[in-house]
């Protein structure tokens, strides 16, 4: 029979005894007879989780993204991990996997994977915020592992949560040198790619962090870097300027913009595009940086180790949760506006189209007259404006002089 078959056959095995049980223990409120064919530590979970969690639940429920960012800024496990970001990727493109890390609570701080896996991790916020632990979403390898301290695998149905019924994940905690869990490291897919060699590959790959978190020097900057980018470029910790060129600023503005990071390749096109540069002197440009920012560059791959705060990240975190209000006051010009580097030039437009979408798809006039003054030429925003408001509203006529300057040029 091929390994097919019988994963099939052991889906089926565990989705008739949820079918079973689970109803038995939603009723009883203890163990049912008849369960002996299923894992102990499973049925337990299914027992606790049902007091708080649904089986019908949808998806994760989720953390402030904001908070989330600065929770990952802030973790021991982003440098560690920042400097495996290319062999997680690439094992999770390889072999069709969804990779996430978690804190000690449960709550996803970061992913990555192939786009097929991450569209569907992202429908039940097995995602950046989505919070996993047993009380909020029940039975599965991430809120196993967090509660034994020991790795785990949770396949199909042994999920509470009947959405879930199509994953296999494999999970192991992350130990502090101290001992203390810090997260867990956790590797998910659908049910019929089980592989038993994946378990195997999230041990060796926390194996690696928690080697590097022994080894690695603690931090001497709690404070974060606070980067504004938006109308101007400087970056200071604890109200003191940091001492960086325009070309560190859009290498610290790009980074910030992509946690994920950039291979040197990529983040040169991005810095020079088609320019001849030497290579001396674009590592000259990131050893300053990384010495202003106390060695909180990553290095194989170039992405952030220390904490950063963005406006620019923040105006988009606004916006992707519908804040308009948020995004515009935050919106102070366009990024670094003088930069004529490839990569800033994308993402100045990026952020841009984004604002001004966001105002023409709204229904408050304050904020197309908010944009409007930025945006002394936009016609349509000026039009948007004079629709929304109101027929007696003595500020149509700020609107409408705003629209006839635009239209003469």
């Amino acid at each position: 029979m091929s390994q097919r078959s019988d994963l099939r056959q052991h889906r089926a095995m565990l989705e008739s005894a949820w079918s079973r049980c689970v109803p038995q223990m939603k009723a009883a409120g203890t163990r049912p007879l008849g369960a002996e064919a299923l894992r102990r530590d499973v049925t337990e979970s299914w027992l606790r989780s049902l007091n708080s969690v649904d089986p019908a639940l949808d998806s994760a429920p989720v953390t402030d993204g904001g908070a989330v960012h600065r929770r990952w800024l802030g973790s021991p496990l982003r440098r560690p991990v920042a400097g495996l970001t290319d062999e997680l990727r690439a094992i999770a493109e390889d072999a069709g996997f969804v990779t996430a890390v978690t804190d000690e609570t449960g709550t996803i701080l970061w992913t990555c994977g192939g786009r097929t896996m991450r569209r569907r991790a992202e429908r039940v916020n097995f995602a950046p915020g989505g919070r996993w632990d047993e009380g909020a979403m029940g039975t599965n390898a991430l809120s196993l592992a967090l509660r034994t301290g020991r790795p785990s695998s949770v396949f199909s149905a042994e999920h509470l949560v009947t959405a879930l019924h199509g994953w296999v994940c494999y999970c192991a905690p992350v130990h502090g040198p101290d001992g203390r869990v810090l997260g867990v490291l956790d590797m998910s897919t659908t049910w019929d790619r089980s592989n038993p060699l994946a378990m195997a590959t999230v041990r060796s790959l926390v194996a690696t962090i928690e080697s590097r978190l022994r080894t690695e020097p603690p931090r001497t900057d709690t404070a974060p870097v606070r980067l504004t980018c938006l109308g101007a470029g400087e970056a200071a910790r604890d109200g003191a300027a940091l001492p960086l060129r325009p070309r560190q600023l859009e290498i610290l503005t790009l980074l910030a913009l992509e946690p994920d990071g950039f291979t040197p390749g990529r983040l040169r096109a991005a810095l020079y595009g088609d320019r001849t540069v030497t290579a001396s002197t674009f590592k000259a440009e990131i050893s300053h940086l990384r010495r202003a920012l106390h060695g909180g560059v990553a290095t194989r791959r170039y992405a952030l180790t220390a904490p950063v705060t963005c406006d620019a990240r923040e105006v988009l975190h606004a916006l992707e949760h519908g804040d308009v209000e948020t995004a515009l006051r935050l919106y102070r010009g366009p990024l670094l506006p003088r930069s004529e580097a490839p990569g800033i030039e994308e993402w100045r437009t990026h952020l841009e189209v984004a604002v001004r979408e966001a105002v023409l798809a709204g229904t408050n006039p304050e904020h197309a007259l908010r944009y409007g003054e930025r945006a002394p030429y936009d016609v349509e925003v000026h039009e948007h404006a004079l629709h929304l408001l109101d027929p007696h509203d003595t500020r149509r006529a700020l609107a409408m002089g705003r629209l006839t300057t635009a239209l003469r040029y």
